[in-house]
């Protein structure tokens, strides 16, 4: 998942800390990603991104980044992966913005349009709509771990938490580094009012991606809060 509205009345338990850390933590999850580096004049070949990636130069690997969002596939992501613990924040912020990118192709033109079809209905409040397409891509291309992870996103923004965990394991069956699909456990844990469950799945997002601070301070409070719970104070 990538971030979805919370409904602070199916919060039971400590509700209040939970509802601000949900808010925290969805808030981190849908923040921008900072501005791209300014292309290259010439968009590079794959294989020169993939190259570029890895090079010393910076500037070099903040455009490979940048281009991979475009023209890379799924057997691209484990450089992306690497990149989010690039040295250099811009690199970070630009793999990040990528993986969504590459994660979100099909590979199939009308799937693809399908999928930005289910992706605006969610945008428009209309999840029931949003539902039913991304079921659509999962009857044609089941394989397609974003179609699963798009509507695990609305079984949440909806309250179905059963289901959307039910699609968050399909997710992982199919893309096990999928650090909003991680993220996504912890917020349903959550509100589940099962925080020692959330805090393993926010750990798991973090170690894949390092760079969810609202995440990182979601996991700081969460600590806290078992801490308390097990001394008896909440």
């Amino acid at each position: 998942m990538r971030g979805a509205r919370v409904s602070r009345g199916r919060c039971r338990g400590a509700g209040g800390k939970r509802a601000a850390l949900l808010a925290v933590i969805v808030l981190a999850l849908t923040a921008p990603v900072p501005p791209a580096a300014a292309q290259p004049k010439g968009p590079p070949t794959r294989e020169e991104a993939r190259r570029d990636i890895g090079q010393p130069d910076v500037e070099a690997r903040r455009q490979a980044a940048a281009w991979l969002g475009d023209i890379g596939t799924m057997a691209d992501a484990p450089l992306l992966l690497r990149a989010l613990k690039d040295d250099d924040e811009v690199v970070r912020a630009l793999a990040e913005s990528s993986l969504w990118h590459v994660w979100s192709r099909s590979g199939d033109a009308q799937v693809d349009a399908l999928f930005q079809t289910g992706v605006q209905q969610m945008a428009h409040g209309a999840p029931d709509e949003a539902i039913r397409t991304f079921s659509e891509i999962i009857r044609r291309k089941p394989e397609f771990a974003e179609g699963w992870n798009k509507r695990a996103t609305v079984y949440y923004m909806v309250g179905e938490f059963e289901k959307s965990l039910h699609d968050c394991d399909e997710v992982i069956k199919r893309n096990p580094t999928h650090w909003g699909v991680l993220s996504g456990y912890g917020q349903i844990y959550l509100a589940l009012d099962k925080p020692e469950r959330a805090l393993e799945y926010f750990e798991r997002a973090l170690a894949i991606n390092p760079n969810l601070t609202g995440v990182e301070a979601a996991v700081a409070e969460l600590q806290k809060l078992i801490g308390e719970k097990r001394k008896g104070t909440i």
